[in-house]
This record gives structure tokens, sequence and C-alpha cells, in this order.
């Protein structure tokens, strides 16, 4: 094998087992919900029941299955606002027929099969072409984006259910990563920063990091930088984590974020992280 292969061969095992981790942490936590709260609400128009019939249906489609013709309701339901949106509710409508118990049952055997199918991939399967929901790239960084999408969705029930936690570990510091990588577009292009700025988040942990965003003829993620930077945001990992995921009212939890240097770029970046769909 050369250096190469052995380095893809690494980078797959890497991910499959971020998905391993997350899965089955997952499992785990649902297996402790008592039935009532499956019911509660968890996003907008979603429920924890809905949350998770999402998640199996994105890892039934993955494993080939044909998805569901979206129905009428999906169409018009207000938290329905495009083409994916209408695909994740077919599935979401299709599934909330099956009992909550049901439901983890078809999450754990749908998970347990793409873990197969995924170990089973060669490292060149993983570097294959692929549309991911991030632009065309590569099949493992689709994987890599199902760590990040699915952890979120973890702590989306964990936040309607009331039990915190995973808020620390390889799945998290992933899914941090996932976001870092759309630093350069929230700076530059979401809040506008002008040429010649420079922005530091500084995540105050769980997950501990300092992240730098330097705009010249566009806003990139750089390693360091040479002065304090324009504006610095330090706020804690979870908040940052649920502000980019549009989770919370950016205005509404500003309090908790600290910002020194220029206030007003620092406040146009932090009401501007959320970039999910």
């Amino acid at each position: 094998m050369s250096g190469d292969e052995e380095v893809g061969a690494a980078e797959k095992e890497r991910v499959v087992n971020l998905l391993a981790r997350e899965w089955t942490g997952l499992v785990r936590l649902l297996a402790q919900l008592d039935q009532s709260t499956w019911d509660r609400p968890a996003l907008p128009g979603w429920d924890v029941h809905d949350v998770v019939a999402h998640l199996v249906g994105a890892e039934r489609m993955l494993a080939g299955a044909p998805a569901p013709e979206v129905p009428p309701e999906a169409t018009t339901a207000g938290h329905v606002t495009n083409g994916i949106a209408r695909l994740n509710e077919a599935w979401i409508v299709t599934l909330r027929q099956r009992s909550h118990s049901e439901l983890l049952e078809d999450f754990s055997t749908v998970t347990t099969q793409r873990l197969a199918a995924l170990r089973a991939m060669t490292a060149d399967d993983f570097a294959a072409p692929s549309w991911t929901p991030v632009g065309d790239a590569t099949y493992g960084r689709f994987m890599e984006v199902r760590v990040f999408d699915t952890w979120m969705h973890e702590q989306d029930i964990r936040e309607a259910v009331g039990v915190a936690g995973h808020d620390s570990g390889p799945v998290v510091e992933q899914s941090v990563d996932e976001v870092v990588t759309a630093l350069g577009y929230i700076v530059g292009k979401k809040a506008a920063a002008p040429p010649g700025s420079t922005v530091t988040f500084e995540l105050t942990g769980p997950v501990h990091r300092n992240v730098h965003v330097q705009v010249g003829e566009r806003a990139v993620v750089v390693p360091s930088i040479g002065a304090p930077a324009t504006a610095v945001l330090s706020l804690p990992s979870s908040l940052f984590m649920r502000m980019a995921g549009g989770r919370v009212d950016p205005e509404g939890v500003l309090g908790s974020v600290t910002i020194t240097g220029d206030q007003l770029l620092g406040r146009r970046v932090a009401t501007s992280l959320a970039y999910t769909i």
C-alpha cells in the first residue's frame, strides 16, 4: 500500500468510526427516553419523533431506498421552504405512523446496515466524486457532513428533552471543524466584514479553540494573524454551534457573547452565524 493509500484508508476509518460513535451514542440516548418525551417540540414543525424520522430517512436514502412521494402537507407547512425540506418532510410524514419504539428500532437497524456498508467500502470509494450538501466533493466529505448533521440533531433532541451532554470529544471536534469551513463565507459574505479586517472566534469550552478569519479579496480562515483582531468573539463552543445551526435567536443570546474590538463588526458577525439550511 502506497503512502497516499495508507492516508486514504486511515481517513476513511476515522470518519466511519466517528459515525459509529455518534450513532451508538444516539441509540443509547433515545433508549433512555420515556415515551412522552418523544412528543416534545425539537425544531420548527418537528418533535423528537420527527427528528429521528429525518435521520432514519436520510440513512435509508444513502442505503439506496427510494424516497417517499412528497405528500401535499409537505408543500404547505410553514417550516418547509425549499426542495430539500420537502424531501425531508416526505420521510417524516411517512414515518409518523411508526410508534416511538418502532422508530428507534428503525434507526438502530438502518445505522447498523449503513455502518456495515461503510466499513466494506475502500478508500477509493470514499475518495470518489459525490454530490454533498456543501457542493460537489467526495463521498468521504459527504460522510463528514453526516457526522455534523447527526450530532446537531442529537443536540436538538437533548435540548428538547432536557438532557445535556455530548458537548466534547471527537464527534464534537469534527462538527466544530464543519462550521469552521463556513466561517469565511459567514464573515466575508453574510457579515460583510471589510477588506483588511480580521475576526477571531475564541471558543471557551467545552471545545477550546481560537479560529481566525482574515478578509482580503475574500475572507479565509488562517492559522494565525500578526496583530490583535479587528473584532474578537468569545463564547462557549456549544453556543457557537447552536448559533451556527440557526437554533437560537442571535439577538437573544448576544449577552453570552463577549465582543472586544470593533463592536459593530462583532455584533454583525454574531448575528450572521446561522448558515445551515
